[in-house]
């Protein structure tokens, strides 16, 4: 008959956090209503988690100060102090890591082709190379081999087709 919600007055755990947002499986965490950050994960993926009411299954869901969560029957509330505001650099500083993870990613996949493609063919001469510098080394004659060294002549262009 009555066309809004009936409020109902729970009792919720408060759970300070430092900075807004927090993710989910952080909550629980601080709550210590899970032993660790994998059973949250898990409690949240297989939908034993409800946040603002609704059922939540993203485990990296953000929460802010105000939202309340519900696990195992039991209502925790995020507070915190710190203004939204304050978090905008937060979200830029993010941001600037994932292209650093992108360039940081590109380069040992390079690495690694590298690694996986040329040093085969380059792993005896660059020991032979390498066997020869402490020759000349001894001798104390510097030769053009010691200018370039073995990681220098690997790659792509260690490689010589035809």
């Amino acid at each position: 008959m009555n066309d809004h919600p009936e409020e109902v007055e729970i009792e919720a755990i408060g759970i300070e956090v430092d900075a807004q947002p927090i993710e989910l499986y952080k909550v629980l965490k601080l709550a210590n209503a899970v032993s660790g950050g994998g059973e949250a994960k898990y409690a949240i993926a297989e939908g034993y988690v409800a946040v603002n009411g609704e059922l939540e299954t993203r485990k990296r869901r953000k929460l802010y100060d105000g939202d309340l969560v519900e696990f195992n029957q039991e209502y925790y509330l995020v507070i915190c102090d710190v203004p939204l505001t304050v978090s905008a650099p937060i979200e830029q500083k993010k941001s600037e890591p994932t292209v650093d993870k992108k360039k940081a990613s590109s380069s040992p996949m390079k690495k690694k082709g590298k690694e996986g493609k040329a040093n085969p063919m380059t792993k005896g001469s660059a020991r032979g190379s390498q066997n020869k510098n402490k020759e000349k080394n001894t001798a104390g004659v510097e030769g053009p081999e010691n200018n370039t060294s073995p990681a220098s002549k690997g790659g792509r262009s260690a490689i010589r087709f035809f």
